[in-house]
């Protein structure tokens, strides 16, 4: 039986850089011609990549970016028309996009609905005009509960990105902010802590010393903070980092790439996985626009080579991604790694209380997940 599959549309385009955004995005202004082109690619390298995976379910289709709520509505409808005739749609299936709360956006949502966006991601990332200021965004506080009051009344689903951990924020303030984005009514939240990427603006800001983040203990504490408020309101943390309230609102397109099912990328800078010849392919199309559309005009494909993983390559990635949600990852698809329930460093984390007491799956307890990214490295080079 041939395994599902998910489809990744990146859209590069941005009203603004935020500072802190190591993505690969391109200021939207006077490039209308080439989203067009875009477009059009996409769906051309869709076609391709479906005469490589042969019949497969599809089970998601998210638009990310970048921001795809940018896109004109009848471009996504064009290019979730062409995945949805590649591939046989699942009954259930889940089609994502990412979008912002300026007064732009929030207009196109009616739009991206009738294109068949059915789950809107917010990127509200902060509820107070200083912090959306630092952060760069080009909303303030009234656009975010307008857009979310919008989002919630047109979609089906809707998920609301926060960024926590900023310079000078309290435990109280934090507080507030969750209580406020709960209040808006969306039933999955993602919040994200704030980190310095190398060669974001925000990093030569922290060389210079404009500003510091806050020390490992705070950000400790404002973790913990997140998980006991979301879960007190019923906020499941099925992943590090992402809180629903109930298994259906979870994010289907992040739990295909966590349980390590198959997905097309496409769009300038799309990492795909797919299992092709019964190996793991890893691809990766050109990172500016008009590689891709050159790629893509030559080839038909978007990405031109492919990367085919080792075993052990496959089953690494398979453990860092799965000890992330809630669920874990199944001792039979690390077993190369040489990860068992009886293997001494895998008792000696259960003992220690990081590692649930499973006895066929590898799952990081609360604690663990505190831990999260010393815990995979200790057990990838067990």
């Amino acid at each position: 039986m041939t395994p599902p599959l998910g489809v990744y549309v990146h859209w590069p385009y941005c009203a603004r850089i935020c500072p802190y955004c190591d993505f690969n995005v391109f200021r939207a202004r006077g490039r209308e011609t080439e989203a067009s082109d875009l477009a059009r690619a996409i769906i051309e390298d869709l076609k391709a990549q479906a005469t490589l995976t042969g019949p497969r379910e599809l089970v998601s289709i998210f638009f990310g970016g970048g921001t795809p709520s940018l896109m004109d509505p009848g471009q996504a409808a064009d290019i979730i028309a062409a995945a949805r005739a590649l591939w046989t749609p699942a009954a259930d299936l889940e089609i994502s996009l990412e979008a912002n709360p300026t007064d732009a956006e929030a207009a196109r949502f009616s739009a991206l609905a009738d294109a068949g966006v059915g789950r809107l991601s917010l990127g509200l990332q902060a509820l107070d005009d200083a912090a959306l200021t630092f952060l760069g965004r080009n909303h303030d506080t009234a656009q975010a509960r307008r857009a979310a009051e919008v989002a919630g009344a047109t979609f089906p689903r809707l998920s609301l990105d926060l960024i926590y951990a900023l310079p000078g924020q309290t435990s109280e303030g934090w507080i507030a902010t969750l209580r406020h984005a709960i209040a808006l009514g969306g039933e999955h939240i993602s919040p994200y802590q704030l980190s310095i990427e190398s060669g974001t603006a925000f990093d030569r800001a922290v060389r210079r010393g404009v500003f510091r983040p806050p020390g490992e203990d705070l950000a400790a504490d404002l973790y913990d903070i997140t998980q006991s408020v979301l879960e007190a309101e019923g906020f499941e943390a099925y992943e590090v980092s992402n809180h629903a309230r109930g298994a259906m609102a979870r994010s289907r397109h992040n739990l295909v790439y966590w349980r390590g099912l198959d997905y097309v990328g496409v769009g300038p800078g799309a990492h795909g996985r797919l299992t092709l010849d019964g190996a793991r392919v890893a691809t990766v199309a050109p990172d500016r626009p008009a590689d891709y559309l050159r790629l893509v005009a030559e080839t038909g494909l978007g990405f031109s080579a492919r990367d085919t993983l080792t075993a052990q390559d496959a089953a690494e990635e398979r453990l860092l991604s799965g000890l992330r949600i809630l669920e874990g990852v199944a001792f039979e698809e690390v077993a190369i790694l040489g990860l068992t329930r009886d293997h001494p460093r895998v008792r000696d984390f259960v003992q220690l209380g990081l590692l649930a007491a499973d006895p066929d799956r590898l799952r990081a307890t609360a604690s663990g997940r505190r831990v999260l990214d010393r815990l995979t490295t200790e057990l990838a080079t067990a």
